[in-house]
């Protein structure tokens, strides 16, 4: 019995160190894919210079056939980065191969407008373009890949009627094709596999699908979109087996691979945002969906759109609940340091008074003319109590600064907020935020530290603002200062304060002063007044 127990307890201990080390190991995985999404510009940067480069060798072109080939591989470049270009190249192909009056290429530009027509959603014309190509014009290889298009068309257009009188119709007509492509391919390879997994997956043979998927996924030189493409598929078997984190782990290597190769065209982000939202992740899942959203719209995947749409007013409404909350529990800390700040305001002025008294006690006891022996013990007993009252002094006073350290702190976590909302383009909650500052006491101060903190922000401000002026007669900034007043009048308008009376308060000028600031540095820029200030709000932070 005894050992039985110590079995179980050993069991137990060891499940709770899997659970912890795969928990470990998303954690790591998700850090990883916000660094690449937060890079995700310089992949798409790097996928435009690739296909600039084909496009000038496309310029270089002679004969129908280079232009043919170049044409192709620009359509790849496009086919999961954008619709509207992967299609214009799809049409040029079938205009270039019926120029050749090759059928192969011409029943080839048809397979490729098709898929181009299956990514965005457009099933009754995808099945009809596919239904005008003669399967045995195509070469050997390309007849797999059409069964496979088939397939798909028939899968993806079962999941989006939900309806189960269709999905009895279309499913089996998918499953078929597989079949048929099957039949084309050679066991173990690629293709094979790919269409194997799908089948398995179609009919619910999970067992087969998982090893199937597996096999695949370890088969050198594999693409990063075809890695995305078949990792979320084992993910889907494994989130139906239960295994839940070796499911979301996939989806994030499949998300953080879409990525990097600038696939525009993807379910992994999406799935993961929405199994992220159910596990109560919030913030990630919010970043995802929208991530998934923009690329689908940046795609033109109508269907995508459509599926993302159901879920993203839900998250959207959950993120912006919690925002809520924590503004909430920002006015509450700022209420408690207010509080505190007060409290060490009252004890100063306690202490300055006792502090009197003793001055007072003081002369008295020099006054009075009494023994040597008495005097020293007044002066000692007075040099105690003012070694208390300067210990007490100096407690309250370092207290007093760390309430306002901790004051600071707190402003700042409410800068970077609004920073935040500004980069957001959330301008009236921006602008109601710092509405309920109350920062008139300690106005140097206040601009010393406003100066510091929003040259940290945009450190280009001057050069951009100057950049505004010709030559000659830019804004100089005043020696001894970080801004003098013209910047620091456009600098809270970078901020979202547009309002000349709050303004004018803030920096303690009327209103017509502020107003005058204004109109003399609009009418000295060479940028139309009606514009100057649309500039300084383009002006970015770094």
């Amino acid at each position: 019995m005894r050992l039985l127990k110590l079995f179980i307890l050993f069991s137990c201990c060891l499940c709770f160190g899997v659970v912890a080390r795969g928990q470990s190991t998303t954690d790591s995985l998700i850090g990883v894919l916000n660094k690449v999404l937060a890079n995700k510009q310089f992949y798409v940067d790097k996928k435009n210079k690739e296909i600039a480069l084909l496009k000038g060798e496309l310029l270089q072109a002679k004969t129908a056939r280079e232009k043919y080939n170049i044409n192709s591989s620009l359509y790849e470049q496009y086919k999961s980065f954008s619709y509207d270009s992967a299609y214009s190249y799809a049409k040029k192909l079938q205009e270039i191969s019926i120029e050749l009056n090759d059928p192969s290429l011409i029943a080839s530009a048809k397979m490729k407008l098709a898929f181009t027509l299956l990514s965005s959603g457009l099933f009754k014309e995808t099945l009809e373009k596919l239904g005008s190509i003669d399967v045995r014009s195509l070469p050997a290889n390309e007849q797999s890949d059409y069964y496979f298009l088939k397939a798909r068309s028939y899968f993806d257009l079962s999941d989006y009627d939900r309806n189960r009188d269709f999905y009895t119709i279309y499913n089996p007509q998918g499953i078929q094709c597989i079949d048929s492509a099957l039949t084309l391919c050679k066991p173990g390879s690629f293709s094979y596999l790919e269409l194997k997994g799908l089948r398995d997956l179609r009919t619910g043979n999970y067992a087969d699908g998982r090893t199937t998927y597996i096999s695949l996924l370890n088969l050198p030189a594999l693409t990063p979109h075809q890695f995305a493409v078949n990792a979320c598929c084992l993910s889907y078997i494994y989130e139906v087996k239960g295994l839940e984190e070796n499911s979301l782990q996939l989806l994030i290597k499949a998300a953080t691979t879409d990525i990097e190769s600038a696939t525009k065209e993807t379910v992994a982000i999406y799935k993961l945002a929405d199994i992220l939202f159910k596990k109560g992740d919030i913030d990630n899942a919010y970043v995802y969906i929208k991530q998934a959203m923009d690329d689908a719209t940046f795609y033109g995947a109508l269907q995508r759109q459509v599926k993302i749409s159901s879920i993203l007013p839900i998250i959207e409404a959950q993120w912006i609940s919690q925002i809520e909350h924590q503004k909430k529990l920002l006015y509450t800390y700022s209420f408690i340091i207010t509080l505190l700040v007060i409290a060490v305001v009252v004890f100063a002025w306690i202490i300055f008074r006792q502090l009197k008294k003793l001055r007072i006690a003081d002369e008295v006891i020099k006054a009075a003319n009494i023994t040597l022996q008495e005097n020293n013990r007044a002066l000692e007993e007075l040099n105690r109590n003012l070694s208390t009252a300067n210990k007490i002094k100096n407690e309250y006073i370092g207290y007093y600064f760390n309430i306002n350290s901790i004051y600071i702190e707190k402003l700042e976590s409410f800068q970077k907020s609004l920073d935040k909302k500004l980069s957001s383009k959330r301008y009236d909650d921006a602008q109601a935020a710092v509405k309920n500052l109350n920062l008139e006491n300690e106005r140097q101060l206040l601009f010393h530290t406003f100066d510091k903190v929003f040259l940290r922000l945009f450190p280009d401000f001057i050069h951009k603002f100057n950049a505004l002026f010709k030559e000659g007669e830019e804004i100089p900034v005043t020696e001894g200062q970080l801004l003098n007043t013209e910047h620091r009048i456009f600098a809270l308008i970078r901020m979202g304060i547009h309002d000349n009376d709050r303004i004018a308060k803030l920096l303690g000028y009327s209103v017509n002063t502020i107003y005058s600031y204004k109109n003399r540095i609009k009418n000295k820029s060479f940028i139309p007044n009606d514009e100057f200030e649309h500039r300084i709000m383009e002006i970015e932070a770094v």
